[in-house]
């Protein structure tokens, strides 16, 4: 048990019974079962729902053998949208809040940056491959992540068709590792934006030397015009009241013949929240696109040429992430608390059991302009 304790209090026979639909019993045998440790768990349930949930796991409340799993099972279950009382209001909130407010506003740009990823370029080293690229790998013929991560950056650049000499724009370019294979590989000139500090800091020490340039600013802010542009799990952070803002920047910077590549994550269907753990712990103002809402927006805009979903692969890259941050944890400890691990690893898991469910889906769109003369014939690596 997380404090040496075991629950005292009988359960609320309305967790009993939910976590049952689930295949969980509380304080059950199976791996997937959830020890409780501070009778405190349940009222944070059904008071805060999911969120109150992830809060009591940071804080020892409860634990599982097999967290990946026991998420898992709560997620095909849909016990999050079962809880009624003040965790449903929460989540009716959660709708009105991103359907009502521009969460992901040029002035609001930076706060994801300033909560996650520049927490500390010390935990992404220990956790990402040598790339240090921090969206999923391609696994259909990588034996491990370097490998998945490498056959994943490669595959970009071909379908993009990617020359040497032309100008690329990556638009959310984390720590450089594709602007810096573009550019080896490929023979383009990059230019890499993002919002974080630490991102840039990092991704122009290792782009040292290249064709690489990396500015800290807004997708917004943008000017000029690029042979190709890309964008690999940024669109996440770019909310549904800017989808046209978006792709109309996109458009203004492609040059007529160029192509854009699109990787981000999707829903398999339509929501107007993020849950609620994540974005207040992980990805503030954070939103997952579904496919009714790109084509939506990309219609009139740009013309689809490809759309490659390999959603399961994600599971796989997380559960590699968790693999690598757990044996560096030892390294890690002394700048970072025990909630912090917890944390990290409520989010791995609970991601991971995201893209299993297939509730989560990666997607990686080809777009050209209607104007595009040459024929685009895709691809995928044989």
């Amino acid at each position: 048990m997380a404090n040496g304790l075991a629950s005292k209090q009988r359960p609320p026979e309305v967790l009993v019974a939910l976590f049952a639909e689930a295949g969980i019993t509380l304080n059950g045998d199976a791996p997937w079962d959830i020890q409780v440790s501070d009778d405190k768990v349940y009222r944070q349930i059904l008071s805060r729902g999911s969120l109150g949930f992830g809060q009591a796991y940071m804080q020892g409340q409860w634990q599982s053998a097999a967290l990946d799993e026991t998420m898992l099972r709560l997620l095909q279950a849909g016990v999050d949208n079962k809880l009624g009382g003040w965790a449903r209001l929460r989540l009716l909130w959660a709708v009105i809040r991103h359907r009502a407010f521009n969460l992901q506003s040029q002035q609001r740009a930076f706060q994801v940056a300033e909560a996650h990823y520049d927490i500390g370029n010390d935990v992404f080293e220990a956790m990402l491959d040598p790339t240090m690229s921090y969206s999923c790998g391609y696994w259909q013929h990588a034996h491990q992540l370097a490998e998945a991560q490498t056959h994943k950056l490669d595959m970009i650049c071909r379908k993009l068709q990617l020359q040497p000499g032309e100008r690329l724009l990556e638009i959310g370019c984390g720590w450089g590792g594709l602007a810096a294979h573009a550019a080896r590989h490929y023979g383009a000139e990059v230019l890499g934006v993002t919002v974080s500090v630490e991102q840039q800091k990092l991704a122009q020490q290792r782009c040292a030397g290249l064709p690489v340039r990396i500015e800290l600013m807004d997708y917004r802010q943008l000017a000029g015009k690029f042979d190709k542009l890309v964008s690999v799990g940024m669109f996440e952070h770019v909310g549904q009241k800017n989808y046209p803002v978006y792709f109309d920047t996109a458009s203004r910077l492609l040059k007529t013949d160029g192509l854009f590549l699109l990787h981000t994550i999707g829903n398999y269907r339509t929501s107007y929240r993020t849950d609620p753990w994540i974005e207040q712990y992980i990805f503030p103002n954070g939103k997952v696109p579904s496919a009714r809402q790109l084509a939506h927006v990309l219609e009139n805009r740009f013309i689809i040429e490809d759309w490659h979903n390999f959603g399961q692969d994600y599971d796989k890259t997380l559960m590699a992430w968790w693999e690598n941050f757990d044996r560096a944890w030892p390294g890690l400890q002394h700048r970072y608390d025990m909630v912090f691990y917890r944390m990290w690893k409520y989010y791995l898991m609970c991601c991971a059991a995201y893209f299993r469910s297939r509730q989560g889906q990666l997607w990686q769109l080809v777009l050209s302009k209607r104007e595009r003369s040459q024929m685009y014939r895709s691809m995928r690596p044989g």
